[in-house]
């Protein structure tokens, strides 16, 4: 298991290392600026004409520690000051006074030239404003010279809590971290501005951290492989459960068919699909292993025989947002008894009528799988501001409402109230198609109904999903990817996880 940290936590972490197990800060600093330098031979930089940026606080005081590193070891280092030398932390100044000895001048403000490598040590995880004035238009610089971009810790102006751009950031090709990646670094936008990203060990103690709510974390491969359910000898497809799938409106088979095939490949035992009567004659051809089952109106009678049958639910994936599929979910959603996962115009009815969450008898297992558009309806807020405050937003969700929400996006999120959010790093931009998440909510039904918990077939469920839009991307590019070709990899994926030796 891994451990995302915010910028506060590191700054904790960091702190406590230093007041309370007696670990000078410079001690940190030097080990800090030593790594830099080592990744930057151990990857063949060009070093030849290098030119370090630094700000004032301590990330600048890595960043000139790093530049009389360079110089030590032969190298003519051009040092630009960009931030306020009157306003230099302690330790900084401390660097400042070491570089001076090497003979390097140190240049006010930031001198376009022709770099081999820039190195980025301007802003640290405590960056919590927009980058303006000065300081953006050296980024802007930065970002337009030639050369390799090197960010020490996490990019300038990206925060290390949302990942997103603070006005300005530098956009690195390389990004060494220490310690712990920060979860910024990790979803989308940070993502994109850090390039090849290294997490270095440098000494500061964060299990207090680790273990704080606000704290994501993700699953290693050997994790997964103890999510997958038991597969006894001496089995028949009831042993592996009977799955209700409740989707597809008039022109929307698709929908139930990607919902009900991913579910029998991830291992459900019967699948039985309850959808619009239009549907009936396509989805017989596309998946005879499936029972099909029709309407042409609401009957409540025949959907609660259905909901009896069923050792877990998936539904919403197509169903639209007409008279009918709002009392299929209402009924659902009143007499469920076993687990259910929501999907698509599901959760659309559900932010039309928040009723419903009242709905749900005491104690009921419930998943649900939004992505952004889907999310901001539920929490009626803008997407742009979800992505400023996914974390305590998707919190503040499970905390009111009775379950594992998997907050899909390139970079998913899970979570559950009460605990700790998982980020899910399987995935790739040639699964960003139609369909793609009618398959995710299948795999993930098809592992309730096998007894995983909610949150355990969730974790599994997107990890899955995700592997097998990579094993689809290797054979086929990531531009011709369709929700199918997941399907058909859904497969080799279990065998990807079922590979990993146990520990």
């Amino acid at each position: 298991m891994q451990y995302f940290l915010t910028g506060k936590r590191m700054q904790a972490a960091d702190r406590y290392t230093i007041e309370t197990l007696g670990i000078p800060s410079l001690t940190l600093m030097e080990r800090a600026a030593e790594a830099c330098v080592n990744i930057m031979e151990a990857e063949a930089i060009d070093l030849s004409k290098p030119c370090v940026v630094c700000g004032s606080g301590n990330n600048g005081g890595d960043g000139f520690a790093i530049a009389r590193m360079l110089s030590e070891r032969g190298h003519t280092v051009q040092v630009c000051m960009a931030g306020n030398i009157s306003h230099c932390t302690e330790e900084t100044s401390c660097q400042i006074e070491r570089l001076k000895r090497t003979g390097t001048k140190i240049c006010d403000g930031y001198v376009p030239g022709e770099y081999s490598i820039i190195v980025d040590a301007m802003f640290g995880v405590g960056l919590n404003r927009e980058v303006a004035g000065h300081y953006s238009q050296i980024i802007r610089q930065m970002n337009e010279a030639d050369g390799i971009k090197f960010s020490v810790d996490i990019p300038s102006g990206i925060s290390a809590d949302s990942g997103m751009v603070l006005g300005t950031a530098f956009r690195a090709d390389m990004t060494v971290t220490f310690q712990k990646k920060k979860i910024g670094l990790m979803l989308p936008e940070g993502r994109s501005y850090a390039g090849k990203l290294v997490a270095v060990d440098i000494g500061i103690n964060t299990e207090q951290a680790e273990k704080a709510p606000d704290t994501v974390y993700t699953l290693d491969a050997g994790d997964y492989r103890k999510l997958l359910p038991a597969r006894p000898e001496d089995s028949n497809k009831g042993s592996f459960g009977k799955l209700l799938v409740i989707a597809g409106s008039k022109g929307m088979s698709g929908a139930a068919y990607l919902n009900a095939a991913a579910a029998y490949k991830s291992g459900a035992g019967l699948v039985q699909i309850y959808t619009a009567e239009e549907n009936r004659t396509i989805l017989q051809t596309l998946l005879p292993e499936s029972i099909i089952q029709s309407y042409e109106r609401y009957d409540e009678e025949k959907l609660l025989s259905l909901l009896a049958w069923a050792d877990a639910v998936c539904i919403g994936s197509g169903i639209g947002m007409g008279e009918d599929s709002r009392r299929i979910l209402e009924t659902t959603l009143k007499h469920i008894s076993v687990p259910c996962l929501i999907d698509a115009d599901g959760l659309n009815l559900m932010a039309e009528h928040p009723e419903y969450w009242d709905d749900l008898p005491e104690g009921a297992s419930v998943v649900i799988t939004p992505h952004m558009k889907e999310m901001s309806r539920l929490l009626d807020v803008p997407v742009s501001r979800i992505k400023e405050e996914r974390l305590s937003l998707l919190k503040r969700f499970t905390d009111t409402h009775p379950a594992v929400c998997i907050l899909k996006d390139s970079r998913t999120l899970t979570a559950a109230s009460g605990g700790q959010s998982a980020l899910n790093l399987s995935g790739n931009a040639a699964m960003a198609k139609a369909g793609s998440g009618d398959v995710l909510a299948g795999i993930t039904a098809g592992l309730m109904v096998q007894g995983l918990s909610c949150m355990d077939a969730a974790l599994l469920g997107t990890f899955v999903h995700g592997l097998s839009g990579d094993l689809a991307r290797e054979e086929m590019g990531p531009y011709s990817v369709l929700a199918g070709d997941l399907i058909r990899h859904v497969g080799n994926a279990f065998l990807e996880i079922l590979k990993t030796q146990k520990e």
